[in-house]
């Protein structure tokens, strides 16, 4: 009887563990919502929000990027969730280490259904939260299923590889601070990549860690990742950094629009709408 149930176990628990096993880049569970800065479009935010269950579920809105000291209930950034239909908000802030590891600061994010880190400097978040409760607490968002996203600093925190983490200036793309939170593995990303003419600066991170996918996003553009995969949505572009990947004659990066998809683990790409797959020009090196 005892073998029996032993096996019984252990066919209970071995496909979620393969599961897991084949998730190589994004998460195992939840979604992400990642975005190149300055949201227009309500439509990300709503996404996000249906990600999380709807207007009513608990949602925590992180601005530490912002630097001001003090954010609260009545913070002006609440504004674009509100409209986009969340009822259910709190802010939580500290620049403290010790209040991060707190089991009073992380409650919020126990409850919570979805994370949001707001826009500033990345480097703020990793001071404040990395490695820490609160660094864990918001990964147990995801593993409940929930989602975390994030604009500008708070896309580029997502990533294991942390751009333009830099104290002095976020035009440094290799900083100070390099280590990201690692929502997705083996990952760069940036943000404001076409309007702030930054589409060649991903490849000097590229010749220091070659084996690094780089994501680069541009404003109002989002890619909402669940497990290997990704679709972008938004009014602009992702473009697709990649060492292993050219489109000839030894072109070095290539655009992703709404509605594209793209699979992390194989690194494809694809355009559903269309029979005509530009990305065929996309070749192993």
């Amino acid at each position: 009887m005892r073998v029996r149930h032993a096996f019984i176990f252990l066919m209970a628990v071995l496909p979620a563990a393969a599961s897991a096993q084949e998730t190589v880049v994004g998460p195992p569970r939840g979604s992400l919502v990642i975005v190149g800065g300055n949201i227009q479009d309500l439509s990300i935010l709503r996404r996000f929000i249906d990600l999380a269950g709807g207007p009513d579920v608990p949602i925590v809105v992180i601005p530490t990027a912002g630097g001001a000291p003090v954010y609260d209930e009545y913070w002006s950034g609440l504004k674009i969730f509100r409209e986009a239909g969340a009822r259910n908000l709190t802010v939580l802030h500290t620049i403290d280490r010790s209040v991060a590891n707190s089991e009073g600061f992380v409650a919020p994010l126990k409850r919570a259904r979805g994370v949001f880190f707001w826009e500033g400097r990345q480097w703020r978040l990793a001071d404040s939260y990395l490695n820490t409760l609160t660094h864990r607490e918001i990964q147990g968002v995801l593993d409940r299923g929930g989602v975390v996203g994030g604009s500008s600093a708070g896309a580029s925190i997502q990533g294991s590889f942390l751009m333009r983490g830099d104290t002095k200036t976020s035009d440094i793309i290799i900083g100070d601070h390099t280590q990201g939170l690692g929502f997705m593995r083996n990952v760069g990303i940036d943000q404001h990549v076409l309007i702030r003419n930054r589409e060649w600066d991903m490849l000097e991170v590229l010749k220091v860690h070659p084996d690094l996918l780089g994501l680069a996003l541009d404003e109002n553009t989002a890619i909402v990742v669940q497990q290997d995969e990704f679709e972008v949505i938004g009014k602009s572009y992702v473009i697709i950094y990649d060492n292993k990947k050219q489109i000839p004659p030894n072109g070095p990066f290539y655009f992703l629009r709404a509605g594209d998809r793209y699979n992390l683990a194989t690194r494809e790409a694809a355009r559903p709408a269309q029979t005509t797959q530009p990305f065929a020009r996309v070749q192993k090196k």
